[in-house]
């Protein structure tokens, strides 16, 4: 079976020189990525688009970037990454447009059995994310293998989202969960009180 085979058919598999190999090459272009300069947007795009399987039109990542694949992740158009987000990409993410990810975010498909004894064998599974349009992934906040945001939502920063999280709500807390949906008094207000 190929390390390509392991790390999307969601089974159970245990880490190898093969696997670790390669990995390299996205190390290497991240490097390059991360010490790239701010005046340097055409550098930048010009690595993303060796970093990621797909990246839509005017998207942003701020540097630093950490990723274990790269080429496991789908970027739609207008994705705004802040800084630090970590993409534990050993199977597919998909972010879809229109979505902003804040500071300190971890996006893991990986897992590792409970039992001991198979941990150290370094046995791991993998299952894809996906984060819909128009969603808004708060800082600190981590999505854990096998969720799917819906549409418009809202992740609440410092979130731990173990579970599939529907469209249009708010949601957020440790482990996240929807608060309210998404309504006309959000049409109104920006925050709390305070109006447009």
């Amino acid at each position: 079976m190929s390390y390509k085979t392991k790390l999307h058919g969601q089974g159970i598999y245990f880490h190898s020189p093969e696997i670790e190999a390669a990995q390299t090459p996205c190390h290497e272009v991240l490097y390059d990525f991360n010490v790239t300069r701010p005046s340097e947007s055409t550098k930048r795009q010009n690595l993303l688009n060796q970093i990621f399987a797909t990246v839509g039109e005017n998207c942003y990542i701020e540097p630093p970037l950490h990723a274990n694949w790269g080429i496991h992740t789908h970027l739609g158009k207008n994705v705004y990454a802040n800084f630090n987000l970590t993409l534990v990409d050993d199977t597919h993410i998909y972010i879809g447009d229109f979505v902003m990810i804040g500071p300190n975010v971890t996006l893991a498909t990986a897992g590792h059995p409970i039992d001991p004894q198979m941990r150290e064998q370094v046995a791991q599974f993998n299952l894809p994310i996906t984060i819909a349009n128009n969603v808004w992934i708060g800082a600190n906040s981590v999505v854990l293998p096998g969720v799917n945001i819906g549409e418009n939502t809202v992740i609440g920063a410092g979130s731990i989202v173990t579970k599939d999280i529907p469209a249009n709500v708010v949601a957020y807390g440790n482990p996240c969960k929807v608060q309210r949906n998404i309504n006309e008094h959000d049409k109104t207000y920006y925050h709390k009180n305070k109006r447009f």
